[in-house]
């Protein structure tokens, strides 16, 4: 649930400018309320709090573009193929800005962690950061788009294809694998989607 802080009528202003239907809020406490999508921003003193399960529809809006990112993200499949779903989480020197998990069907693992990937980074494309790191327990998945191994299955070609465009978007950028342990908080959204919880 990202908190951003800022002056409350701007952030009226920017989201209105973008087409966002403004309400009253619901308590005393409430400036106002918007809803794009899957997410509602409650606008208190000093600060926009948006809830739902996409937060970066609103909250990319509100957001100053550029700066710097970390995204982490992960992709589980029970069975090869089997349901599958994909979690991811973008971090800032403020903390988690904005973070996802959902099911995406029947996929192979390795699917699934392209399909994570991709929803990451179109997240962070959102924001509009400058400058991303992109941390995977995927090692395949990293070779592949660093073009250290090739890319034989058509579809995992197609997907690398996406990951790259979606790369040269950004000023600079890395991606690097990590161990599972560093890569927890992605895997735990991808897994708890799985779930269904």
């Amino acid at each position: 649930m990202p908190v951003i802080e800022c002056d409350v009528d701007d952030a009226r202003e920017r989201l209105e400018s973008a087409g966002v239907t403004i309400e009253d809020g619901n308590t005393s406490h409430e400036r106002w309320r918007a809803s794009r999508g899957d997410a509602t921003a409650v606008a208190y003193d000093e600060k926009v709090v948006i809830q739902g399960g996409r937060p970066t529809d609103l909250a990319a809006l509100l957001r100053d573009g550029g700066g710097r990112a970390h995204l982490y993200w992960d992709g589980a499949a029970r069975g090869n193929p089997g349901p599958a779903a994909v979690g991811w989480v973008l971090v800032t020197s403020d903390g988690i800005v904005a973070e996802g998990g959902e099911r995406i069907g029947r996929a192979t693992n390795n699917q699934a962690e392209y399909e994570a990937l991709i929803a990451a980074l179109e997240a962070a494309r959102a924001y509009e950061f400058d400058e991303l790191h992109c941390r995977g327990d995927a090692e395949l998945i990293v070779k592949q788009v660093r073009g250290e191994y090739d890319t034989n299955d058509p579809e995992l070609r197609e997907k690398r294809v996406t990951v790259c465009e979606h790369l040269s978007s950004f000023d600079e950028w890395t991606i690097e694998h990590v161990p599972r342990a560093v890569n927890e908080r992605a895997d735990e959204l991808a897994n708890e989607a799985l779930d269904g919880s």
